[in-house]
């Protein structure tokens, strides 16, 4: 049974996306989000990436349209290609900031959050959130050599949870064809819950997170 503590995921998709890759498997995203929807009161799950707008066809195109359509909130910019010194072509794209900016916006709707990351940059962030009173859970993995995850962000964290061991619970089956994007927006039977009693009104939430705020009619009861 879910608790009643409010938690939003936040997943840093090329960490996340480096880490499966290191441990040979893939994630579900649905099989996920129904793992997090059962240990909490999850109100918003977001994914962040950076694209590359100029190619014709990108191979996460498919899987952040999917994600866009079934509960999870999908944040992207555009990536930056550069040549290095050795005239290689690379791509650059980091989400930090936007998945910084939306957790501490949060921060006073939410009693728990997990980030699916390893990058040690966000261990400052952790200390801000759990100022403001946050419980953090940082979803990687040590079984890899090296460890996918920065010591000092695992020290940080109120609980450290490796990825293995949710293997048997997110994984995908390697022959398994990715679900395509619903014809429906299935944000829709994603629960969304009312702000704690008491919060400060802020309208901006609303829009951005699909939070209702207090006194709305159709909030659902905590």
């Amino acid at each position: 049974m879910p608790t009643h503590q409010r938690s939003a995921l936040f997943i840093d998709g090329a960490n996340l996306y480096a880490t499966t890759k290191a441990l040979g498997f893939d994630i579900d995203y649905k099989r996920l989000l129904k793992e997090f929807q059962a240990r909490d009161n999850l109100i918003r799950a977001f994914y962040y990436t950076a694209m590359v707008e100029d190619q014709e066809y990108s191979s996460i195109r498919p899987l952040i349209d999917w994600l866009d359509y079934n509960g999870y909130r999908v944040v992207t910019k555009p990536a930056k290609e550069f040549t290095d010194s050795a005239g290689r072509r690379k791509v650059k794209g980091n989400m930090d900031i936007e998945l910084a900016i939306d957790a501490l916006e949060l921060a006073p709707y939410i009693d728990h959050m997990v980030l699916f990351s390893g990058d040690g940059d966000f261990r400052s962030l952790v200390e801000a959130m759990q100022r403001r009173g946050v419980r953090v859970t940082v979803v990687s993995t040590i079984q890899t050599q090296p460890a996918m995850i920065a010591d000092d962000l695992r020290r940080q964290a109120d609980e450290f949870l490796d990825l293995t061991q949710l293997i048997n619970r997110v994984g995908r089956d390697p022959g398994e064809r990715p679900a395509r994007p619903a014809a429906d927006n299935g944000r829709r039977e994603f629960a969304e819950r009312g702000a704690p009693r008491g919060a400060a009104p802020n309208p901006g939430l609303e829009s951005r997170y699909g939070i209702r705020q207090p006194g709305d009619e159709d909030s659902a009861d905590a």
